[in-house]
């Protein structure tokens, strides 16, 4: 019998399912659902690869076509279908009469959708707890926005104040589609920026949010992501003027995310290697000399494919069902 429908017999845990799970988000999704004390995985989907086998978090796991996959025998659905194509499934899935998270930019902020809950979970707590449907944010919004939302929300940033965001990621952010520019030989001994001129996809969902919080709306975002030579993280290291300057550079992090699980403030600059596998958001912050105005430099480490993916994505996906918010998630 294959492993998927397996595990929709655990009548101890909440069926889920999988769209999309052959891209690399798809698969970590699978191996933290594969480990996961309260869900049970009925169904993967893959097209291309529908019939084939594989084994993740040491389960095989069958993929099926996406019109085959049975969205009424599920609770919930993670949508890791591309970007476009996920808006209908999310719609198939609702009208299944089960929830979904989605993580393509399709229901995100800034993408022309309005009233669906944006998953940035430490945030919007209140709003994922329950929702049926929630768009998980992308990876560079989660390791920018998260950084920032402290400073937004006690008035550090001065009116019509130009932000300016560099973050590098691993090559996993752009997918796993084969691409000329992301074979190994040609990002392997490199460095180097795209999408410049502040042309990002992921701007409309940054500047829509801090637009919402109201304090960000007149600052302007100057954002320039880097391709690194490695497989997973985000390293963000942001710019921010400030109307004042600050005795202790890391109080704000401290009082907004007091007793959060995944988040790690932290008066060491973060890097890859404290992040990787695990689905945190690691922060620190210096005041910036010989400046005539305040200005902070904030540092900001996710695993790309945890934190800024499958990782938030099932740490919504736990409010949503009424589950432990940590279930199953590395910290």
């Amino acid at each position: 019998m294959p492993i998927s429908h397996y595990y929709a017999l655990d009548v101890n845990r909440i069926s889920v399912g999988v769209l999309g799970a052959s891209g690399y988000a798809g698969q970590e999704l699978c191996r933290l659902i594969a480990h996961h004390p309260g869900l049970a995985l009925a169904f993967a989907t893959a097209n291309e690869q529908r019939g084939a086998s594989v084994r993740l978090g040491g389960r095989v796991v069958q993929y099926i076509a996406t019109d085959d996959a049975p969205l009424h025998d599920v609770e919930l659905v993670f949508s890791a279908l591309p970007h476009g194509a996920s808006k209908v499934w999310v719609e198939r899935t609702r009208e299944a009469g089960a929830r979904a998270v989605d993580l393509s930019a399709d229901l995100r902020p800034g993408n022309g959708c309005d009233g669906i809950p944006y998953g940035l979970t430490e945030l919007n707590r209140e709003l994922v707890a329950g929702a049926s449907v929630v768009a998980n944010p992308g990876c560079y919004p989660t390791s920018i926005l998260v950084a920032l939302a402290p400073l937004v929300e006690q008035g550090l940033i001065p009116g019509h104040a130009t932000i300016v965001v560099n973050s590098a990621s691993g090559v996993t952010g752009a997918g796993n589609s084969p691409k000329r520019e992301l074979l190994f030989a040609e990002v392997s001994e490199d460095f180097r920026a795209y999408a410049i001129g502040n042309t990002h996809r992921h701007l409309n969902e940054m500047r829509a949010t801090l637009d919402g919080w109201g304090g960000g709306a007149s600052s302007e975002i100057v954002f320039t992501p880097h391709l690194l030579p490695v497989a997973r993280g985000i390293l963000s290291t942001i710019v921010v003027p400030l109307t004042e300057p600050l005795a202790d550079p890391l109080q704000p992090w401290r009082d907004a995310y007091d007793g959060e699980p995944f988040i790690e403030i932290t008066a060491d600059t973060p890097s890859l290697h404290d992040v990787r596998h695990r689905n945190v958001v690691r922060i620190s912050a210096t005041p910036l000399s010989g400046l005539k105005s305040p200005m902070l430099l904030v540092t900001s480490a996710i695993d790309n494919l945890m934190k800024g993916a499958a990782g938030q994505a099932v740490q919504n996906a736990n409010l949503m069902l009424g589950l432990d918010e940590t279930a199953g998630l590395p910290a």
